[in-house]
């Protein structure tokens, strides 16, 4: 497949103007005012705003949102993430029944747990993750449960006792290309990532696994088509190809804007290589639209 031609915008000043693919309204205040009075109610936290998610209007007037368990204070210290780091409260032991309470008020079809990572813990949180899990499925039968996790450290006990809790979909970032991830990622890097999702299939081979990638950090065409062949090397379905918005002038600084059609060529190369559903683009985000990633057309398989 010849190569596009990529039209890059590339960072010059301290405050980036914006390509006009990548202009987003917020949308109505009143739906994200009244999700955020819920959320505070319960103690929950929520990705889409620690991590100045640029979806947060488009979702949460929906009713849908992506919860953070654990906390919002991170053991890890990743350049691209806007989430705080640093020493993280004691785990709070009411969060899975507010997690199923939230689970229950939005009447959702679809939950996406995620998670700060709990170095802190000896199971990295492990536990809470199955707790979380637990809860909501006492609650919510119908609901699908989709979780995007931390590596927990490679402790296959922790790792197994959340593939034992069967959730829908156990997701877990690959996030950027090999040659990037030392600048990008704090206490996890790439081949330990595809092990992990290697560990996933290899425990459970019927375990529906997810990934994401960022773009616009730096990398090369070459190195993401490689990056989709890794993922799929360890019998990974499903993929999220999203632009990387820095959060923070703290935060690593965007090297490329990508413009949608060399995001509709990945997307193409990624169902050549065989994944089963694919969101690329440039407001992609790891749970954006999760839901209908289970439902595909393309490959003809269903999960649901």
């Amino acid at each position: 497949m010849d190569k596009l031609p990529v039209v890059a915008h590339r960072e010059r000043r301290r405050h980036q103007r914006l390509p006009q693919w990548l202009k987003k309204k917020l949308g109505p205040s009143a739906p994200i005012h009244d999700m955020k009075v819920r959320l505070r109610d319960r103690g929950l936290h929520t990705v889409c705003e620690e991590a100045s998610c640029p979806n947060i209007g488009e979702c949460w007037t929906a009713g849908t949102a992506t919860l953070m368990i654990l906390g919002d204070i991170c053991t890890r210290h990743c350049g691209f993430c806007d989430v705080t780091a640093g020493k993280p409260l004691p785990v709070d032991p009411t969060e899975p029944h507010h997690v199923a309470e939230m689970t229950e008020l939005l009447q959702l079809k679809h939950l996406v747990l995620t998670c700060v990572a709990r170095d802190d813990l000896p199971d990295r949180g492990a536990h809470h993750f199955v707790e979380c899990i637990e809860a909501v499925r006492a609650r919510c039968s119908d609901t699908k449960i989709e979780i995007l996790t931390t590596d927990f450290a490679m402790i296959t006990e922790a790792i197994d006792e959340v593939i034992a809790a069967a959730p829908d979909v156990f997701n877990h970032n690959l996030e950027t290309v090999e040659r990037l991830t030392a600048q990008v990622r704090h206490n996890a890097n790439y081949r330990q990532t595809l092990d992990f999702l290697a560990y996933i299939k290899s425990r459970n081979p019927q375990q529906v696994s997810k990934s994401g990638l960022m773009l616009g950090l730096g990398e090369q065409r070459e190195e993401v088509i490689q990056a989709l062949r890794d993922l799929r090397g360890v019998d990974c379905q499903i993929v999220t190809i999203g632009q990387y918005l820095r959060p923070a002038q703290r935060n690593l600084p965007v090297i490329e804007f990508i413009p949608p059609e060399q995001f509709a060529e990945y997307e193409q190369i990624a169902y050549d290589l065989g994944f089963d559903s694919v969101a690329s683009g440039p407001f992609v985000r790891s749970s954006y639209h999760a839901e209908q990633m289970l439902k595909v057309e393309k490959s003809g398989k269903d999960y649901e």
